[in-house]
């Protein structure tokens, strides 16, 4: 009986111990849940907010400086050996390098929504691919090859960098959303200046072999480093949450109409980057000139970025495309269409780099406007589709702006720029920046 009781109270006490053991077990996990969730990185400030901002910077000038420098390596093809026998379809290498990136982004925002655990990973492989597509074009023999590499294979491993540090980006930045994008994306601007007189020089000097295998080794020196800086604020297990994925917002024309603005202004976009080096020694001005026209556009990307990214945080975003159309408008149809000096392309590449160059980041005022209307959209995929909106005309814009050359309609019939050769394909890009600020007028006649 004794022994029975002794029993009984030693399974009590056991209990009791148990209990206590698994609340202290309980109480610390939830002290290091608390404790994780107060060491968080702060967003919008801080050292580690603006060292990932910087880094995406650099990567965005790396990465995507490239192809929007190709205007330098068109005239180089277009006027030396192997290609220059046979030189249809070099605008598409450029075109395709740039609008594949773009096209590709809502398939990788949908993978990483659901295997968020690859998103850092494919940054690296990425650039490996990037690596690899430069060093094969560099052993090209036929516009094919360049196309296959420069411009396809490229993309692809552009665009696994690219897709990552959007979604990190969102996460370290939430009030100064709109700035930190356009900063980001000014480094495309930055690189688009430098770039091209390095470019061109080596062309010259090296040839196109030489030229493409060291770019490669300094993409591999400069941008490895920088991919340690281009990783997530918040653990995985926040964010990676399986949820159904909710398309619901592409049946809304609070997204389609700022989206088929964007689709129409990418159509003629492309078009004063790929062709005003060739445009110019058409003109009787040297490659140099050229070179400093295709300069002073990406140096116009780099304050349009910035200041158009700004004003989406105060401004509506409508009204925000339709300063940027009103801009790229005049910026063509004056400045270019009637230049008939190398002082009056310098101030349309400039004005058209800053209005056209910086529509790109009202993108974040269309993802918070889609998502005000619909809180359940994701912002990965609004912006993956707006940026599929933007690869469609870029791919369209190569074959296109080629077909449009070829009829030289008005050539030595109009005056000044129209009538180079190069007319149509100047009216052809004011129309379609005037069409960006289509959704401004739709959202005036919505009001009344």
């Amino acid at each position: 009986m004794d022994s029975d009781i002794a029993l009984t109270d030693l399974q009590g006490e056991s209990r009791v111990y148990e209990e206590s053991n698994g609340n202290l077990r309980r109480r610390f996990r939830q002290q290091s849940v608390t404790q994780r969730e107060f060491t968080l990185p702060p967003a919008d400030q801080g050292k580690d907010a603006w060292l990932f901002l910087a880094g995406c910077f650099m990567v965005e000038a790396l990465i995507w400086g490239f192809p929007f420098s190709f205007g330098v390596f068109q005239e180089y093809y277009t006027t030396h050996e192997p290609f220059s026998p046979r030189p249809s379809g070099i605008a598409v290498i450029g075109t395709s390098s740039t609008g594949i990136m773009y096209l590709s982004c809502p398939i990788l925002f949908a993978a990483f929504r659901r295997w968020p655990h690859v998103r850092r990973h494919c940054t690296l492989v990425g650039l490996a691919i990037n690596i690899i597509a430069i060093i094969a074009a560099s052993f090209a023999t036929q516009v094919s090859h360049l196309i296959l590499t420069q411009g396809v294979l490229y993309a692809v491993g552009g665009v696994m960098i690219y897709c990552p540090t959007i979604l990190f980006l969102d996460e370290w930045f939430i009030r100064r959303k709109g700035l930190a994008f356009g900063m980001m994306w000014a480094g495309t601007g930055v690189s688009g200046v430098v770039l091209p007189f390095i470019m061109s020089a080596l062309l010259t000097r090296f040839g196109f072999r030489t030229t493409l295998r060291a770019y490669a080794l300094a993409l591999t020196v400069l941008a490895l480093p920088l991919l340690y800086f281009i990783r997530p604020r918040l653990p995985l297990a926040q964010t990676s949450l399986q949820r159904r994925l909710d398309l619901s917002f592409l049946r809304t024309a609070i997204f389609w109409i700022p989206q088929s603005a964007n689709v129409a202004q990418g159509l003629g976009y492309f078009i004063p980057s790929i062709y005003l080096p060739i445009y110019a020694t058409s003109q009787g001005m040297t490659g140099t000139e050229g070179t400093v026209m295709l300069a002073l556009v990406n140096m116009g990307v780099v304050f349009g970025a910035i200041w158009v990214g700004a004003l989406t945080d105060r401004m509506h975003v409508s009204s925000v495309m339709a300063l940027c159309s009103l801009g790229a408008v005049l910026a063509v149809f004056v400045f270019w269409g009637l230049a008939v000096s190398l002082p009056m392309l310098c101030l349309f590449s400039l004005l058209y780099g800053l209005t056209a160059g910086g529509f790109s980041a009202t993108y974040t005022g269309v993802v918070q406007l889609v998502k005000k209307e619909d809180t359940a959209a994701d912002t990965g995929m609004i912006f993956g589709f707006l940026a599929l909106g933007r690869g469609i005309g870029a791919l369209v814009s190569g074959p296109l702006s080629e077909a449009l050359l070829h009829m030289q309609t008005w050539k030595g019939e109009a005056k000044f720029g129209y009538g180079t050769g190069y007319g149509l394909l100047i009216v052809f890009t004011g129309i379609t920046a005037a069409a960006g600020g289509t959704s401004f007028i739709a959202r005036r006649a919505a009001l009344e």
